[in-house]
């Protein structure tokens, strides 16, 4: 019998864990009849079936549940196998897997990023966006080595280090009459709701603020990720709610208005407590850490 396919066993991982043959190939660089041909030939591999469709959603079989262990046991002796073949190489010190949320990797990662880079260029950092929901399966599962996640998170199986606290802001089209100085849930119902996907984080911190008013008169419009958001309110499609990080900068098309009551927004680092300890690890610890100083760095000259 052939060897297996490492490729096809990435396939059927992220097929798996994305729950869809569409956003594994998009993750894969690959089309998705290619992404299914993959899964088909480990299917015929064996004469078991490995997925199975559930209207858009892709599950596992009993079969394909052993299977993604065997992989995920596979990717990571191919890891190690990898990483000790470069400590060969001349200065290079480890990867490192980060997830992020897409607020944290537009805002707060790149510095941190540009000085990994100039400082210890031995690191190699692969950074994946995702939401927080995802990146707490995938740390658990040992397919990234840390993540900056939206809190609450609440796993014995992690360890949590807040980073960053702000909060939720409200941003309105510009044109917007009688917009009120604070935002209280019963305001916000009454309009069209411009929503990141249901699955991150700021959607279910948003719903769990509007509570007293569900169901909605409306469905919320869900555009993917928050600088979209952004220009659908300055384009007039409705309101919607964002990090203030997000929106330090003025716009002459949205305002920004607080709510009311407050919803903290907690960035924070997530690793797995029996993660082996290693000098990459430890190097982007170090620098993903700083992030308090400079929150703290930003208070300051702002009192």
């Amino acid at each position: 019998m052939r060897s297996i396919n490492l490729d096809q066993l990435r396939a059927l991982a992220e097929v798996l864990a994305r729950g869809s043959f569409t956003e594994a190939a998009r993750h894969l660089n690959l089309t998705q009849p290619a992404v299914s041909l993959q899964i088909r030939e480990l299917e015929s591999r064996w004469g078991v079936q490995l997925i199975e469709r559930f209207g858009k959603q892709a599950r596992a079989t009993e079969p394909g549940r052993q299977l993604l262990e065997h992989a995920r046991r596979i990717f990571a002796e191919c890891d190690a196998a990898e990483e000790g073949m470069r400590r060969f190489q001349d200065g290079w010190i480890g990867r490192v897997r980060i997830g992020t949320t897409l607020t944290a990797l537009l805002y707060d990662l790149p510095p941190v990023l540009r000085e990994l880079n100039a400082t210890h260029r031995g690191v190699e950092v692969s950074v994946t966006n995702m939401p927080t929901r995802d990146a707490i399966d995938m740390l658990i599962a040992n397919t990234i080595d840390m993540a900056l996640v939206t809190l609450p998170v609440k796993r014995p199986e992690l360890r949590i280090t807040p980073l960053r606290v702000g909060k939720l802001v409200t941003i309105v089209p510009a044109a917007m009459k009688d917009v009120p100085r604070v935002i209280v849930p019963e305001w916000a119902a009454r309009h069209r709701l411009v929503m990141e996907h249901d699955r991150g984080a700021l959607y279910a911190l948003v719903m769990r603020w509007m509570v007293k008013e569900l169901p909605l008169a409306q469905a919320p419009m869900h555009v993917g990720i928050v600088e979209a958001a952004k220009q659908a309110v300055a384009s007039g499609l409705g309101i919607s709610f964002v990090p203030d990080i997000s929106v330090t900068e003025h716009s002459p098309h949205i305002i920004v208005r607080p709510l009311k009551p407050v919803v903290p927004l907690a960035l924070a680092l997530a690793e797995h407590r029996n993660k082996p300890p290693s000098a990459a690890l430890d190097i982007v610890r170090r620098a993903l850490l700083n992030l308090r100083t400079q929150k703290k760095l930003r208070a300051s000259r702002s009192e």
